[in-house]
């Protein structure tokens, strides 16, 4: 007995000497090394932490893995592996998870969504199919999630070159280049399939068209022409006319088309402002920018001044047409001037300063009009009212004298709300500039 515990004594001294003199050596149990995970991918955090193993004379069996093996300090241990091996699956799971947030660049697709949900609301009516809705908004988000990631795959060494993206996932090395075209693929075709199966095909195909106008035709144009500015400015204009054909199965009706006007012409005193701001990132990056072209600055301050002077109708448009009250009218005037006026102090002191200005208006103009095209919006029995008045003016005003026989025969003129036509809006004018990509208006004959 007391050779064994002399010769115990030795070799624990012996093994606390060599962790003395070679710290990297790690001495383990047998069964801890039975329950710890061995994977490739280490600098995730897969493989778990192995503890030094500190021998102690009264305990040396059960550290030293021998027959003597203490059960509660096994099962104590095979419980701290367990842990360590999923602490090593969340951060996985978490860098993942980062990297696919940044690669869909979720608060711009999110943004997209809100357009696309507005559209929705407004192509519903009084009735809001809630389940419709978040069937759009989803994939919406999807599909805006998978052109934003193809966007990355496209332009990684031109990422890599600017101060502003180079620390995104590709660039920065955090993931690979397949695996973030797997990512775009699947997630791109699940939602124009949630979106075909699950609201329409028409809302589909918009969804798909963009997708393909955005990472295949605006993405590769960044590197040639500076066009693709007003090409991007469809790309954002397009969402919120798939909010409207998912609830309302057309595209056909103008007043599907007062929110994606506004989101077209938006974009470029948005976009021509943070071009100004960026002007040396955009050079350093290879992309072609207007403001690249334009030392002086005047022509991008001209452009971005036109098209905010084209947003000031749109809320006249909006309440002529029956889509609003006319208290909208008031508020999207007002604000366009105000971001008109942004506009032209960037005109006449082209700065960084008047630029930034612009930029920070345009960030404040577009959620308020659409909180305001929601708040004013006119409901189905609302819109019924204003169109029989309306119509009532226009007769009066056109056919003077079919009031007096309507006054003798009053039975023939009366309204209901099934056949009631609605007033024709007077935009004989929306077929041209400022407006190039509106429908020509067709009137059924009377």
């Amino acid at each position: 007995m007391w050779r064994r515990r002399n010769s115990l004594s030795q070799f624990t001294q012996l093994a606390s000497s060599k962790l003395h003199s070679h710290p990297n050596i790690i001495i383990q149990p047998t069964s801890l090394r039975l329950f710890q995970i061995s994977d490739t991918h280490n600098r995730y955090g897969l493989i778990t932490r192995s503890s030094t193993t500190s021998v102690e004379s009264s305990s040396g069996s059960a550290k030293l893995g021998f027959s003597g093996l203490d059960p509660v300090r096994a099962i104590g241990s095979t419980v701290d592996t367990t842990s360590l091996g999923a602490r090593g699956v969340a951060d996985v799971a978490r860098h993942y998870g980062r990297c696919y947030w940044e690669l869909s660049k979720a608060k711009l697709s999110m943004l997209v969504v809100a357009t696309s949900g507005a559209g929705y609301v407004l192509g519903s009516g009084s009735a809001v199919d809630l389940a419709g809705l978040g069937y759009t908004c989803m994939g919406t988000m999807m599909v805006a999630a998978s052109a934003s990631t193809l966007n990355q795959v496209f332009e990684v060494k031109n990422d890599a070159m600017m101060n502003r993206t180079r620390r995104r996932p590709l660039p920065s090395g955090r993931i690979t280049i397949p695996h973030a075209v797997t990512w775009a693929s699947s997630v791109g075709l699940a939602g124009t399939a949630l979106l075909a199966s699950k609201v329409n095909l028409l809302t589909a195909g918009l969804g798909a068209s963009n997708l393909f106008l955005y990472a295949f035709v605006y993405t590769p144009l960044k590197q040639i022409h500076p066009v693709n500015t007003w090409v991007g400015a469809v790309v954002g204009a397009i969402p919120p006319l798939m909010g409207w054909a998912a609830a309302s199965g057309q595209i056909s009706s103008l007043n599907g088309w007062i929110l994606p006007a506004a989101l077209y012409f938006w974009q470029l005193p948005h976009f021509m402002a943070l071009a100004y701001l960026c002007r040396d990132d955009y050079v350093t990056g290879g992309f072609k920018m207007l403001s690249f072209a334009d030392p002086s600055g005047r022509r991008t301050a001209l452009v971005a001044l036109r098209n905010c002077i084209y947003l000031i109708p749109l809320g006249y448009l909006a309440y002529d047409w029956g889509i609003t009250s006319g208290w909208f009218c008031l508020e999207s005037t007002l604000l366009a001037l105000a971001i008109s006026g942004t506009a032209v102090s960037f005109l006449l002191n082209r700065t960084k300063a008047t630029a930034r200005r612009m930029f920070h208006a345009s960030l404040l103009y577009l959620p308020v009009f659409m909180s305001g095209l929601m708040f004013h919006r006119v409901y189905d029995d609302d819109q019924y009212l204003l169109t029989t008045e309306n119509t009532k003016d226009n007769m009066v005003m056109s056919h003077p004298t079919t009031n007096k026989q309507e006054s003798r025969n009053p039975d023939k003129v009366k309204h209901t709300k099934g056949n009631t036509v609605k007033s024709r809006p007077p935009v004989a004018y929306a077929s041209v500039a400022p407006f190039p990509f509106l429908p020509v208006p067709i009137y059924a004959p009377s």
